[in-house]
């Protein structure tokens, strides 16, 4: 039997597709790892209804702990808690960041350039990459960007 923490650290491999270098953990959609016997039980939670990632994040979860010999994995989509930019972690946003997209903030007046660290940035359209993004121009080095939306 593997214990909690062991699949967790399985886990850590499973990224998000739309963001490869974010796991599902640090993104905040892995809720809770169950292990019941046999049989390991996986709580995510959707960063939005009917997000296009979820089918995919499954797929991984299921193959990731595949390599490790579970293969009585049930995969538990919850509609509470309701995902919020908040349960992304610290090391996530960096993650974000490092990959050229601007991480969530509060105050939305804030955006920093993921390219130079300017913080003269505007909004060019609120439809970015992906729904949960909006696309950003840098008025220092002139970039585009991702800024990934603050769902509070």
């Amino acid at each position: 039997m593997v214990s909690k923490e062991v699949i967790y650290q399985y886990l850590e491999a499973v990224k998000d597709p739309e963001i490869p270098v974010i796991s599902i953990k640090d993104l905040g959609v892995l809720h809770d790892v169950g292990v019941q016997g046999d049989r390991v039980v996986i709580e995510i939670i959707p960063t939005y209804s009917g997000c296009p990632a979820m089918s995919v994040i499954q797929e991984d979860i299921h193959a990731e702990l595949a390599k490790y010999g579970l293969f009585n994995v049930e995969i538990q989509l919850l509609n509470e808690p309701v995902w919020t930019t908040d349960m992304i972690s610290e090391k996530g946003k960096s993650a974000m960041m490092a990959y050229g997209i601007a991480p969530p903030v509060k105050n939305e007046k804030a955006i920093v350039c993921p390219q130079c660290g300017s913080s003269e940035t505007t909004c060019i359209s609120q439809f970015g990459s992906t729904a949960c993004k909006a696309l950003y121009k840098c008025e220092a080095c002139l970039e585009p960007f991702d800024y990934f939306k603050c769902h509070a």
